[in-house]
């Protein structure tokens, strides 16, 4: 196996935990966009999701920031949006989760703006 497919894995599983720690906090509507073969992206991988109010989008972030400091020894390099919690971003370089309200989610509408990345949708927990 080459370094760059055992840092793909890597950043795959750092995905994996993602949506995990999403799905914890019973985070909805999760998408994975895979921006490794659009040119001229600034990171390789998008997961997007929503909570329903300031409280459970700040708990689902909070929940993604542990899930990968445990599980893949990573902190985010930036979090923003935590003050009013309407979009939350964290910034693990390779991947930028986006937790969103679903009407922020909705205006700004990033699975449109990023059309041409393959998306997977991830089914929700009962």
């Amino acid at each position: 196996m080459t370094k760059k497919n055992k840092e793909d894995l890597s950043i795959l599983k750092v995905v994996d935990t993602i949506v995990e720690g999403i799905q914890e906090k019973k985070g909805s509507n999760i998408t994975v966009l895979d921006l490794t073969s659009v040119e001229n992206t600034i990171t390789s991988y998008f997961v997007i999701c929503e909570g329903e109010s300031n409280v459970h989008a700040d708990a689902v972030a909070e929940a993604v920031e542990q899930y990968v400091k445990e599980q893949a020894n990573e902190k985010p390099f930036h979090v923003e949006g935590k003050e009013n919690a309407q979009w939350i971003l964290i910034d693990y370089l390779d991947i930028v989760v986006h937790v969103f309200q679903k009407p922020t989610r909705k205006f700004y509408n990033l699975e449109t703006l990023w059309a041409d990345a393959p998306r997977t949708d991830i089914a929700a927990l009962d």
